[in-house]
Parts: structure tokens; sequence; C-alpha cells
């Protein structure tokens, strides 16, 4: 298991930017796949992004896709979720979390997550 520390949530007006950070704690932050997920109220959680242990792939949700950048520092046991030209249908709580799997291959699944970190507010006004 590893610990996961969200912060940088907020209120937007809609077009702007915020950038989403989750520290990790634990030696296997650096060999995990790390994800963002995110749930509205009264809306199943839904994926948002996900990122391979050393950046070399991406998944995407459709619908944030070049509008939001996921990246990581392994360095810094920290993976970060970029979010420019938000909408208000961006609005809901963001939850960082880290795959199950040894060979990640693209599952979208809250399932296939575990450690999820404790969520942080994302609100953007129109």
């Amino acid at each position: 298991q590893v610990q996961l520390v969200e912060s940088g949530g907020g209120l937007v007006q809609a077009g702007g930017s915020l950038r989403l950070s989750c520290a990790a704690s634990g030696r296997t932050f650096s060999t995990s796949t790390m994800g963002w997920f995110r749930q509205a109220p009264g809306k199943e959680r839904e994926f948002v992004a996900a990122i391979t242990w050393n950046g070399g792939t991406i998944y995407w949700q459709d619908s944030v896709k070049g509008r939001f950048t996921i990246s990581r520092d392994n360095a810094k046991n920290t993976v970060y979720l970029q979010m420019n030209s938000l909408k208000a249908e961006d609005t809901a709580v963001y939850y960082c979390t880290r795959s199950r799997a040894s060979y990640y291959r693209g599952s979208k699944l809250p399932e296939d997550f575990d450690s999820w970190a404790q969520g942080t507010q994302v609100t953007v006004s129109s």
C-alpha cells in the first residue's frame, strides 16, 4: 500500500486553470501506474487520466484530452494533473490513485486501482 495526499483544488471560473498535486509515501510509487479519477454529485466515479511508471504512456478520458495534462516526478514521489480551459462540467471531487496492476493495460475501472487519496474539490463556475 501507498499513502496518497492531494492538494491544489479550489474554485475557478470557466476557462481558468488549476493544478492538482498528489504526494505519495512508500517505495512503490516509482514503479506504479498512477491515475486520477473524479466524482460529481450524484454520479459514479469516472476515470480522468493515468500515467505509467516512467511517464512513457498516458491514458485519457476523451472529454479532458487536450485540456488536461498528467505528469509525474518520481524523485519527488508526486503526480500532477494540470487542468486548463476548465468547464463547469469538470466540477467534481478529484481523486489520485494507484493501479493495482503490475503491468497496466489501460483499465479505466475504479476497482482496478487502490490506495486512494482523500479527494480534493474542484469547482468551476460558469
